[in-house]
């Protein structure tokens, strides 16, 4: 016999064996126990959550010969001709149909045709499956609205779709919509295991943590990993698959590689950061992926501060939450949020970028120096504290000096200067000119007053300078408070230089 996937293999037949969807299987079991059962339903949610399966299942419950009743409820027998049938893909009135690659008018019109005829060998239903539904044109959903608005009452539709947003809204008012949701790494890891022991594999719990958690939820795709993990460590079971195994095929990273890159940025280490990210991209790891890890994280670790039972809230295995926790005590609340926002910030950067390696070394290191850079009021109150408790840092040495020039290294000088004005000639007084008659004499007329030349006045005082008392630093105190870390922080924060210091007068500085 042709050897069969483990995700073929181990695909679920009944209800109960579609783990993580019980909100699905009680509504779906509920219905044919109610006889409740609508004419079309479309099943959502990411890829290898049981969309199809259990679109399948709910075809065999509906037209199972001999239906079991269990505890949780209606369950198909999976021994009759009908389920065999089903499960083998054979069965004349169950359709399964591909979305994909027949999505043209003509192939629904043919459907709308066949519809009309009735179920063979006795069975309630004829079913048709149409996957990948989104892929149906527009001209194809029209086609298909009227059936399936009022179809014959031995028809039911079952779609599913991995892109709800592509269904015409017509559609989906016609139909029930179920919301399959992507399923926990503890769920997948306890399939797993339960598939590796049926199969005698040897493979360590860390090892299946880390398949599911790069399954990303979907069962198949961790069922697909395990499988090509098999045929890696030889498949006969004699070797014991470990977490290196899964870290060398496909290029992920251990919690403890993570924990190192995280532990590194909440204590602004930039070199133990650098060599954590130069020992994993040496090492072949999917940087884009890294990136993600990294940033999930993060917000683990954030949640660890912020709920008080943080294992109801996030989804990973008890070793991981062990570490999470000690890497929690080592940063506040905000720097973790301010972390898990900067690398939200520049994300989408890394799809798009020439290097990703220097991109990840480059973001990493400006979110931790964002992160734990002063705010503004932890500035200021850092500015009070400088100007109220260091009062040495501003010692200067007064000087006097006649200098009215400015020194490279003092503060700006006033100078206080005095004009003193030239004194204005007082006119003199006037007098009245003789009448002149032609009987006076020549010598007479020299004799009187000439007028004044006011432009023979005396020059005015030059203007003179006060002396001024100014107060000047001396260099090396210059020196010393230009280097000071809090003046050098404050220069780099606000992009600026230091140009002038004063001291209080309150302190007598």
């Amino acid at each position: 016999m042709a050897y069969q996937v483990l995700a073929r293999k181990w695909r679920p037949q009944i209800f109960a064996d579609v783990l993580g969807q019980e909100h699905i299987t009680r509504t779906l079991q509920n219905a044919i126990t109610q006889n409740r059962i609508g004419q079309a339903y479309l099943f959502v949610g990411p890829r290898g959550t049981g969309k199809t399966t259990s679109a399948r299942i709910f075809a065999k419950a509906l037209n199972c010969e001999n239906p079991q009743t269990t505890d949780s409820g209606i369950e198909p027998c999976c021994d009759c001709n009908t389920c065999t049938e089903i499960a083998a893909g054979n069965c004349l009135d169950v359709w399964e149909i591909d979305g994909a690659s027949h999505n043209k008018v003509e192939d629904i019109r043919e459907l709308c045709e066949n519809v009309q005829y009735s179920p063979s060998n006795g069975r309630k239903y004829k079913i048709y499956i149409i996957d990948e539904v989104h892929m149906l044109t527009t001209q194809a959903w029209n086609a298909l609205l009227k059936t399936l608005e009022e179809p014959p009452e031995h028809v039911k539709f079952l779609f599913a779709t991995t892109e709800p947003h592509k269904v015409l809204a017509t559609i989906l008012s016609r139909t029930q919509r179920f919301d399959l949701k992507r399923i926990s790494v503890n769920v997948i890891v306890k399939r797993l295991r339960e598939i590796a022991t049926a199969e005698t594999i040897n493979i360590s719990d860390n090892a299946l943590t880390l398949i599911a958690r790069a399954a990303e939820g979907g069962m198949r795709d961790a069922q697909s990993i395990f499988d090509q993990m098999i045929a890696f460590c030889n498949g006969d079971g004699s070797g014991q698959i470990e977490e290196t195994d899964v870290i060398d095929v496909f290029g992920l990273s251990s919690q403890s590689e993570l924990a190192n890159i995280q532990s590194a940025m909440i204590e602004n280490q930039s070199g133990n950061l650098i060599t954590a990210l130069h020992h994993l991209a040496d090492n072949g790891r999917d940087l884009e992926k890294l990136y993600a890890d990294v940033l999930l994280g993060l917000r683990n670790i954030m949640i660890f501060q912020i709920v008080d039972e943080p294992a109801k809230v996030l989804d990973m295995s008890d070793s991981e939450a062990e570490e999470l926790s000690a890497i929690s005590q080592l940063g506040s609340e905000r720097l973790l949020q301010t972390l898990v926002e900067g690398l939200l910030k520049y994300g989408d950067g890394i799809r798009h970028t020439l290097n990703k390696r220097v991109f990840l070394e480059v973001t990493f290191l400006k979110v931790m120096q964002d992160a734990h850079a002063p705010d503004l009021d932890t500035v200021i109150k850092q500015m009070k504290a400088f100007k109220e408790g260091n009062p040495d840092l501003l010692i200067a040495e007064k000087k006097t000096t006649e200098t009215v020039s400015p020194t490279p290294l003092a503060a700006p000088i006033k100078e206080e200067v005095s004009e003193v004005k030239a004194p204005e000639p007082e006119p003199a007084p006037a007098t009245e000119a003789p009448v002149v008659k032609e009987s006076v004499p020549k010598e007479e007329l020299e004799k009187a007053p000439k007028p004044v030349n006011y432009s023979e006045a005396e020059p005015a005082e030059k203007v003179t300078a006060k002396k001024t008392e100014t107060t000047e630093y001396d260099t090396s105190v210059w020196k010393k408070i230009q280097d000071e870390p809090f003046v050098k922080k404050l220069e780099e924060t606000f992009q600026g230089r230091l140009i002038d210091v004063r001291g209080s007068k309150e302190k007598g500085d």
